[in-house]
């Protein structure tokens, strides 16, 4: 039997006896309390859960391709407050077989649809915590997109509002129900302990120069309608990713999915982090284009790994996005893109035969070059080339399908939330601390948040 179809489940997460096989320190971040849903009300009825959608941009879209995917779920409402957007999405969803309503404001939607289950939110980051707090407050239960918010203050708004509504709230960090990255932070790093001793972790996600969003003729939004958001004009909106108002640059937006892995692999938070960053390249734009952070993490053995993050939006030079964390045994690279899944062993290792006859790994993607010539060599002390392994899961969903799976099944009381917002907040954390270490140009120390 392959135990990697045996061990890992997405709908359900962690086994107990896969959690049990976690090192302390990974144990301590995943054992946070989570919510569960209240076995009461429509939620716990085997009928389809009525879900409306909230934005329908960019990641709307994405969202709405697993949305339609996912059964026992019925998309009843759509809310944008672009015309635009809106009509494009009642289109696409009529032509998917879906009949739902179209509204502009949310809080006529509340007010209409009184049989809702559950609100998906993928509105700008600004909007994220009032737009929870809200629909929390309705009694519904919420996915919402990372971050989740542009401020502190914002995020820990939507954690308490969770607290007190007991309401669910799934944040958008879909790699905590990815199955490769479980089974890597599960198996590869906690049982097998491939890498031997954890030293040090680095991440990236590098993307070529790119021009400002624009928007087609005539789908201008009203300036009213605009003033009424906060946004001064037309271009402002649709690129307000690079506005300090709406939010958090790259460093969050690209940077919350990998410094969150950061947090979630090592188990818990770093202690310190230093970093620079700059508007060098767009010059329109508010929030830093490039950034470089370094985070140190003190490990239960005594030792600090330091993870180093960098966020590049000028050049896809340096293999695109991914993270890796290095031990002295070995090295695993995992990206949500499977070409770049590598697993590297050190000459010295010891033997990794077990877990590759296990399907653990697998064995000679890329059999060890031949050793240069010795009179080829530069540095004597040069270290023998790692050998190459592969990670032998295939995801055949789309990567946010897990995620969303994994909230539906929460309210249905069968599964926990895989990053509620009391963990996705301590996670985004250091994200709010690497941006006051470049805005301060100085170390910064990482103390445990209060929520």
């Amino acid at each position: 039997m392959n135990p990697i179809t045996n061990i890992v489940s997405p709908s359900t997460g962690f086994s107990r006896r896969s959690f049990l096989g976690l090192s302390a320190g990974a144990l301590a971040l995943a054992s946070t309390p989570r919510l569960f849903a209240q076995v009461t009300g429509a939620g716990s009825s085997e009928k389809p859960l009525r879900i409306a959608l909230v934005g329908y941009g960019a990641q709307g879209r994405v969202l709405a391709e697993s949305l339609l995917k996912i059964g026992d779920i019925k998309l009843v409402a759509l809310c944008d407050m672009w015309d635009y957007a809106r009509t494009y999405g009642e289109r696409y969803f009529k032509a998917a077989g879906v009949d739902l309503t179209g509204y502009s404001d949310l809080d006529e939607m509340l007010a209409k649809e009184k049989g809702l289950d559950a609100v998906i939110i993928a509105t700008p980051d600004v909007f994220h915590a009032p737009h929870t707090n809200t629909c929390l407050k309705a009694g519904l239960h919420v996915y919402c997109e990372k971050m989740m918010s542009n401020t502190v203050e914002g995020a820990r708004s939507m954690v308490q509002t969770m607290k007190e509504t007991g309401r669910l709230l799934q944040i958008g960090h879909q790699r905590h129900s990815n199955p490769r990255y479980r089974f890597t932070r599960e198996r590869l790093l906690g049982e097998a302990k491939l890498c031997g001793q954890l030293t040090g972790a680095q991440a990236q996600w590098n993307r070529a120069a790119t021009k400002d969003l624009g928007w087609p003729k005539k789908s201008d939004i009203p300036a009213a309608t605009l003033a009424h958001y906060g946004f001064p004009d037309m271009a402002t909106f649709r690129n307000w990713r690079w506005f300090k108002k709406f939010g958090g640059g790259p460093l969050s937006d690209l940077g919350a999915h990998q410094i969150d892995i950061f947090s979630w692999f090592f188990g818990r938070l770093p202690s310190t982090v230093i970093a620079s960053g700059g508007v060098d390249f767009y010059k329109t734009h508010e929030w830093f284009d490039n950034a470089m952070v370094i985070y140190e993490f003190p490990q239960p053995e005594g030792h600090v790994a330091r993870a180093f993050y960098q966020v590049q939006t000028t050049t896809s030079s340096g293999g695109g996005y991914w993270e890796q964390f290095m031990g002295s045994e070995g090295t695993v690279r995992i990206s949500e893109n499977p070409t770049q899944t590598k697993i590297y062993r050190e000459a010295a290792a010891p033997s990794w035969e077990e877990w590759a006859r296990k399907n653990y790994l697998r064995a000679d993607v890329a059999p060890v070059a031949a050793a240069p010539a010795a009179d080829a060599k530069v540095d004597a002390r040069e270290t023998a080339p790692l050998a190459t392994y592969g990670l032998p899961i295939t995801l055949n969903k789309a990567i946010h399908q897990y995620h969303l799976e994994n909230f539906f099944q929460a309210i249905r009381g069968k599964a926990k939330l895989n990053c509620p917002a009391d963990e996705a907040f301590r996670s985004e954390y250091p994200i709010f601390k690497a941006i006051e270490a470049i805005e301060k140009r100085q170390l910064i120390t990482i103390e445990e948040p209060v929520v």
